[in-house]
């Protein structure tokens, strides 16, 4: 493929081939550093989703069929690829989305190593025999669902399709997925990992467009199945009803706002610095990001110090350029809504210890953010910030603090410091997250699951539970002598 500025050409993947889709309706691809133009994202029309779902049904056909122990060497060869060309995944990604290389470039590395996991997991999707009467078989079998619409955001732009497609095609199913317009090259790349690993046509489709036209028409279709989801609640909340409509079922990995309670027998220092770590990776664009810190009072002067201290060390800066820890905003969206939850906090009485405006410099760059006299009513405590803001809460007595964490629909991600085994068992009962990590804000990992409650969604990726959403359960009684 041709290159524009040191960027690869777009382009979807429909029945094995790539195309530019059939008007030739595009959207610029805008690099976060530069806010230059980089390149061009094709947008599918109906007939080119029309070909796609037409291309998973045959692509499910074959993909089914194929014995497990193929489908296995095929996933490991695409693995393997994505190991293999790991470094050049990562620039393109940091080109788009704007996290440091070394972000981006493990992520690619960690993505082959979830597709290992899921791969050898499809070797354990088992079944079972259950006593019966003498002439009779009982069993109970796991088959896979069916052709997949799965649907991505930016904030990962190499783990989050892969987190969809590996589990899918690990399960039997086929998949057609809409990549992020605004990351779409990233996800080219991670496509052609699995095709030039010998992936059969049809079984894995890329497309892109205008979002809510090509979840109407996946999710409408009868050739769809199932429905994957990775993004906003309020996104997740219309497409999982739409699913509902067409009896359907899905897999919504929805936002967070996650709570840090840092208890009074905890090192205030060494928790400052483990949560501004997971606070500014990704330039706070997780959606199990510690967002809302609620410290000890006998400790909040003392990590408030260390934590001020970390965010003012961050190197802010392009993601390419070496020595970077935290790149710019994906978008000019998020921008603004930095700005915004900012100004509302001080306007009801924050005080902003540091950072707190966009640098004065090209690109969607935003300063690492620190708040303290946070009010219960600002918006920062209530809306999801998706950004480097970190508001700093004070509590009195544990009851109260784990009250306040779970006042929130949010339930994706908590995070909990104390010495105390009892304390840290309290922790582990009474937060209402699908995800707690205790002292330390560790991310995802391939071999246990993630996902949320409440608000925050349902079902599991990672881990045994990742194919679950994938694999239907079928019962068959089978009489020996009718």
């Amino acid at each position: 493929m041709t290159t524009y500025h040191g960027y690869p050409d777009v382009r979807m993947y429909i029945a094995g081939e790539w195309c530019q889709g059939g008007t030739g309706r595009t959207a610029p691809i805008v690099n976060p550093a530069t806010e230059d133009v980089i390149g061009e994202v094709p947008l599918a029309t109906t007939a080119d989703l029309d070909h796609a779902l037409t291309a998973v049904e045959e692509g499910f056909r074959v993909w089914r069929a194929t014995p497990v122990a193929r489908r296995t060497a095929i996933l490991h060869a695409a693995a393997d690829l994505i190991t293999e060309r790991a470094a050049e995944i990562g620039r393109i990604s940091t080109q788009e989305q704007g996290k440091p290389l070394t972000e981006s470039t493990g992520e690619a590395r960690r993505t082959a190593e979830t597709l290992r996991w899921h791969a050898d997991d499809a070797r354990r999707a088992y079944g079972r025999i259950i006593p019966s009467g003498p002439g009779t078989m009982l069993t109970v079998r796991r088959e896979p669902i069916g052709p997949v619409a799965a649907f991505v955001p930016w904030n990962f732009p190499v783990g989050g399709p892969n987190r969809k497609i590996s589990s899918a095609l690990s399960a039997g199913c086929s998949i057609v997925i809409k990549g992020s317009e605004e990351t779409p090259a990233t996800a080219m790349e991670l496509v052609r990992c699995y095709a030039d690993a010998g992936l059969p046509a049809g079984v894995l489709n890329l497309v892109f467009g205008e979002p809510a036209e090509v979840s109407a028409h996946l999710i409408a279709s009868p050739v769809t199945r199932m429905v994957a989801f990775t993004g906003s609640v309020p996104v997740g909340k219309l497409l999982a009803a739409e699913s509902g409509k067409v009896m359907k079922p899905s897999l919504m990995e929805l936002g967070g706002h996650a709570p840090v309670i840092v208890c009074a027998d905890a090192d205030p220092v060494q928790a400052a610095r483990k949560a501004a770590q997971a606070k500014f990776a990704n330039a706070g664009q997780v959606c199990t990001s510690p967002s809302r810190f609620l410290v000890d009072e006998s400790l909040v002067e003392e990590f408030t110090a260390e934590f001020v201290k970390a965010a003012e060390e961050v190197v802010v800066g392009e993601g390419l350029a070496e020595g970077t820890r935290m790149g710019p905003l994906a978008n000019e969206r998020r921008l603004k809504a930095m700005e915004r939850l900012v100004a509302d906090a001080v306007a009801r009485g924050a005080e902003l210890l540091t950072g707190g405006s966009r640098l004065d410099r090209p690109g969607y760059f935003f300063a690492p953010t620190v708040l303290t006299g946070v009010p219960e009513d600002a918006e920062l405590l209530h809306e999801e910030p998706f950004g480097p803001l970190a508001p700093i809460v004070p509590f009195t007595d544990l009851d109260e603090a784990l009250a306040q964490a779970n006042s929130l629909p949010y339930g994706l991600a908590a995070y909990g410091f104390t010495r105390s085994a009892a304390t840290a068992e309290k922790l582990s009962d009474e937060l209402e997250a699908g995800i707690l990590s205790l002292n330390h804000c560790g991310g995802s990992v391939h071999e246990a699951p993630s996902g949320g409650v409440k608000d925050s969604g349902y079902g599991r990726e990672g881990g045994p539970e990742a194919l679950d959403a994938y694999l239907v359960t079928k019962r068959v009684s089978h009489l020996l002598a009718p």
